[in-house]
């Protein structure tokens, strides 16, 4: 759902009422991931996907039949040697999918259910502040009920970093303290899943399965050392969705004109700006400078972080150079064997776009566990993501 947060918080504001379809969990080669959603408002507008084409006809159906009835329903589609092409996945993979009206009354005011006071009246101001929160890319997950007591189905929890939370799950107080705690720790690390509260830790009789979506900020992209393929990598990077930074410690080349598609243009010598910056496990640094008296010195700092990527251009005599002078300076070979040089995969790529591609082609196979290798004739997995996981969650004092 808060892959459309911004389209979604438009709708709100507008006094749009809507059903949105949510990707739960996914089996086998199954287009979209969890959190993938699909919009429908009154008017029949659709936005978002669920699987690229599969089942939207379906789920899109499913989403008029929430408006109408007001109530949310978990829907699973699959592969169907009968009726395949009708609304199985052709692909041979299985997604559920949480279908939720949210009716809004008036602009502004969303009220997902029935007359003023009702007690669903403050799920849908958490919705709304949810999608609010998403849509401005400040850090938050909701946690919603997709499997449990029927009267709950669809209640959610607005997290916040710091625990804080908005709204309530509607059963026992025990309920809503396990949720804050688990949704917390999954905000923490960017993830977006299901998870399982056992009978005694909800408290309501029975288990209770949340989804639990995280949005957070845009994952950077670091690249160093401001040359014609940085500009190349630059644009690539902002269309992966990456919050890119040029920098470089010579003014006349890091240019707001030489790289118009930047988040950031930093002056600077590239190790002293790393030293600087607080980043995460989703970090991606590229270091283009290949001169030794930037490199060495960064690269030192860079494959000590925990950070997803750490890559360097040069030739292989280059990179046997770079290495040695890291190995004399006390550099581990286990933090050497992080170190992606040559940068990024033998495409044969010889312009500053086609070597971006490579580079950007290698950054999302170290992501998502790829191989590099091509799809034709091979017999692995087309999607390489991490399989569902349905955390359970123990007794609760």
């Amino acid at each position: 759902m808060l892959d459309i947060a911004e389209e979604l918080n438009r709708w709100i504001e507008q006094g749009r009422t809507f059903a949105v379809a949510t990707v739960v969990a996914t089996n086998g080669s199954a287009p979209r991931q969890p959190g993938a959603a699909l919009a429908v408002d009154s008017d029949g507008t659709a936005i978002g996907s669920v699987s690229g084409g599969c089942v939207e006809g379906a789920v899109y159906e499913l989403c008029q039949e929430a408006l109408e009835t007001g109530r949310p329903v978990l829907e699973r589609f699959g592969y169907s040697d009968e009726d395949a092409f009708a609304v199985g996945l052709t692909c041979g993979g299985i997604i559920d999918i949480f279908i939720a009206p949210v009716r809004v009354s008036t602009p502004g005011a969303a009220v997902d259910g029935g007359p003023a006071g009702d007690p669903v009246d403050s799920n849908a101001a958490t919705l709304a502040a949810v999608l609010a929160a998403a849509s401005s890319g400040e850090a938050a997950a909701v946690a919603r009920i997709i499997e449990g007591p029927a009267d709950l189905l669809g209640r959610a929890l607005l997290v916040r970093p710091d625990g804080s939370h908005t709204g309530s799950l509607g059963g026992h107080p025990a309920l809503d303290r396990t949720a804050v705690e688990e949704t917390r720790a999954l905000l923490d690390a960017g993830r977006t899943t299901t998870l399982e509260i056992g009978a005694d830790g909800s408290q309501c009789g029975q288990p209770v399965v949340l989804l639990v979506e995280s949005s957070v900020p845009a994952p950077r992209m670091i690249v160093f050392g401001a040359i014609d393929f940085a500009s190349a990598l630059v644009r690539v990077g902002k269309f992966l969705n990456y919050h890119v930074t040029v920098c470089d410690a010579r003014p006349v080349f890091a240019t707001r004109t030489r790289f118009p598609d930047a988040d950031e243009i930093v002056v600077d010598w590239p190790h002293r700006y790393l030293d600087s910056q607080q980043l995460d496990s989703r970090t991606v640094l590229c270091v283009l400078t290949h001169d030794a008296k930037f490199d060495v010195p960064l690269l030192e700092r860079a494959l000590k972080l925990p950070v997803a990527y750490v890559g360097a251009m040069g030739s292989r005599r280059t990179h046997l150079d770079r290495q040695q002078r890291l190995r004399d300076i006390g550099l581990t070979e286990i933090e050497l064997n992080r170190l992606r040089s040559p940068i990024g995969l033998d495409l044969g790529a010889r312009t500053p776009e086609e070597t971006a591609l490579s580079i950007a082609a290698e950054i999302v196979a170290n992501r998502r566990g790829g191989t590099g290798a091509p799809l034709t004739g091979a017999h692995t997995p087309i999607h390489h993501e991490t399989p569902r996981s349905v955390g359970r969650i123990g007794e609760v004092a």
